[in-house]
């Protein structure tokens, strides 16, 4: 049984006993408390609607607060996937700098070096500079005179123990081949001597 149909039994009840009691001195008793009861219930009425609206309101706010809740979970799980990648693009180009400055590093000493390298070369050509304004000339008068007294032309592109030319004699040339690791410096200079003429 509801609670409205329950009412409307006990209604009916005191009619029924409002009937009987007319007659009676308790009547005016019986209306008054009729009317109390009348207000009793007209004010649980309303108190019921209240409440039903406060729940109303209650189960209104519970699903803004959870649709709040569920947009703040999906915020947060699209910033904690932001900060991962932030986190992995960090990592990354941590790594490139270090790399970079490994190379940079890699670099400078390879400038270093270049430089060290640039300096030898520069006092390697003062060095050959000054032997070639200097022994060079000396060297090719020597050489010019040994040819014009030997009449001998070396070739110079063969090992360093072979002695390679050709003798330009009066009559006739005369290839010269001579291993000088085989033969005494005493033989080779003997050898070499009877190339050239004696007569003046």
């Amino acid at each position: 049984m509801t609670e409205s149909s329950g009412v409307e039994v006990f209604i009916e009840t005191e009619e029924s006993m409002i009937q009987l009691l007319k007659s009676s001195k308790a009547v005016d008793k019986l209306l008054m408390l009729r009317e109390k009861q009348q207000c009793f219930f007209d004010q649980h009425l309303e108190t019921k609607k209240i409440i039903t609206q406060m729940l109303n309101d209650v189960v209104q706010c519970e699903e803004k607060v959870g649709q709040k809740l569920l947009d703040m979970e999906v915020q947060k799980s699209q910033a904690d996937g932001d900060l991962d990648s932030l986190e992995q693009d960090l990592q990354q180009c941590t790594a490139r700098s270090q790399t970079m400055d490994s190379e940079l590093q890699f670099l400078q000493r390879e400038l270093e070096s270049l430089r060290e390298s640039e300096q030898q070369l520069q006092t390697l050509q003062e060095e050959v500079n000054e032997d070639t304004t200097e022994v060079i000339p000396s060297a090719i008068y020597v050489a010019q005179l040994y040819h014009k007294v030997t009449k001998i032309k070396w070739e110079y592109d063969v090992e360093p123990h072979i002695l390679r030319g050709v003798h330009y004699g009066a009559d006739l040339a005369t290839p010269i081949n001579i291993n000088t690791s085989m033969r005494s410096r005493c033989s080779v200079s003997d050898e070499l001597w009877n190339f050239v003429s004696t007569e003046w």
